[in-house]
């Protein structure tokens, strides 16, 4: 941090010491406060040195207008973000944000509901962030999603082509998820293939983890630019690395250790859901560092293996879900579960037997030594 990073922080903190900040007047303690400020920069994959900078940003920040739109979704993305802890993302959010627009939540209907969404793209044109959830119908001219009289494709083309940026929340939003799934008879593709010329970052998974979209948000107030993003548009905070790369049964993958059937010893013991489908390996989420439900558990703690969510096409590639992957691409020496486990196996029998005969040599000489004695 340098001098003048050093002043502002000073010049902050004295001003919170004497008078309340934004925060503290809707009831969120200072310390809560600069606890997510903390949780933000490490979501972020950012230094904890960087939460006085997000704090700033946070306290100090003109509030942006968001538009959520719900395509063809069931809902659960903006479920995570309304459950989840405190300070909630959904409360940080909604108070640093204006959310001039979102179906679920705001108190008008109808017409209204409508003209309010298109003021704000008449009025903040490339300004305004939008939030799309769920995927867009494009077979048919778009016809089997219809909102306030306008296509899912319309209304897609016309608030995210004018937004300064749209977040497609979920792998609805991201790909065209379950919906784009075989056959796909609406046609259902994902946010960025219905409005190509869009800036869109893809934040996939059913749901999403509300953490990663306040990330985003939080991003772009604190560094006013959004996040660096993969091949596929995904920041790169949280879809940097495989969910194999970080999850707690790794260790019993590298082991050879493996559930065998559900509900077994090993099961119960924790060991690596592999064989029982696990799509970990071929998965890029930060699932098992953020997780869920207030950041107690995620599917393989409780048991259950990766399904692969939040990859494209991943209701067609991923199936079988309770069938394992014929091998594993970009793992070096790990191929298979069968050629870890027996190449483990020869060596752990060689490692022994090496250990047994310097054992018995050992023992040899100690006791020709006593009998020189």
């Amino acid at each position: 941090m340098d001098t003048k990073d050093k002043e502002q922080e000073i010049v902050v903190e004295e001003r919170h010491k004497q008078e309340k900040s934004v925060w503290e007047e809707k009831g969120i303690s200072r310390r809560d406060f600069m606890r997510f400020c903390t949780a933000m920069s490490a979501a972020l994959a950012l230094p904890v040195t960087f939460a006085p900078k997000i704090a700033r940003a946070l306290d100090e920040v003109q509030r942006p207008t968001l538009v959520w739109l719900e395509f063809q979704d069931c809902a659960g993305n903006t479920e995570a973000l309304l459950r989840a802890s405190n300070p909630s993302p959904a409360q940080i959010v909604l108070d640093v944000l204006s959310v001039d627009y979102h179906e679920t939540i705001m108190a008008a209907a109808g017409h209204q509901a409508e003209e309010a969404l298109m003021k704000t793209v008449r009025e903040q044109r490339g300004k305004y962030i939008a939030v799309v959830e769920g995927s867009i119908p494009m077979k048919d001219g778009g016809v089997y999603c219809c909102i306030g009289g306008k296509s899912a494709l319309d209304l897609a083309r016309e608030v995210c082509g004018n937004a300064f940026a749209t977040i497609a929340v979920g792998t609805c939003a991201a790909y065209g998820g379950i919906p784009a799934a075989a056959p796909n008879p609406t046609g259902a593709v994902g946010v960025k293939d219905a409005v190509p010329g869009a800036t869109v970052i893809n934040l996939p998974g059913c749901p999403l983890n509300p953490d990663n979209l306040t990330a985003t948000v939080v991003h772009y107030l604190t560094f006013g630019k959004l996040p660096n993003t993969d091949s596929q548009g995904r920041p790169l905070f949280a879809y940097g690395k495989r969910i194999h790369d970080n999850c707690e049964r790794r260790p019993h993958f590298d082991a050879g250790q493996y559930v065998e059937q559900w509900g077994d010893s090993e099961h119960r013991k924790g060991h690596c859901l592999y064989k029982m489908g696990c799509k970990g390996p071929e998965t890029w989420h930060n699932c098992p560092i953020q997780r869920y439900n207030e950041k107690t558990n995620w599917p393989v703690g409780a048991g259950h293996g990766c399904v692969g969510c939040s990859e494209a096409n991943f209701w067609d590639t991923m199936t079988p879900f309770y069938r394992r992957l014929p091998n594993v691409p970009g793992f070096g020496i790990e191929y298979t579960a069968d050629q870890i486990g027996a190449g483990l196996a020869i060596a752990t029998a060689a490692a022994f037997a090496g250990h047994g005969i310097i054992s018995a040599l050992k023992k040899d000489k100690g006791g020709e030594g006593k009998k020189e004695d």
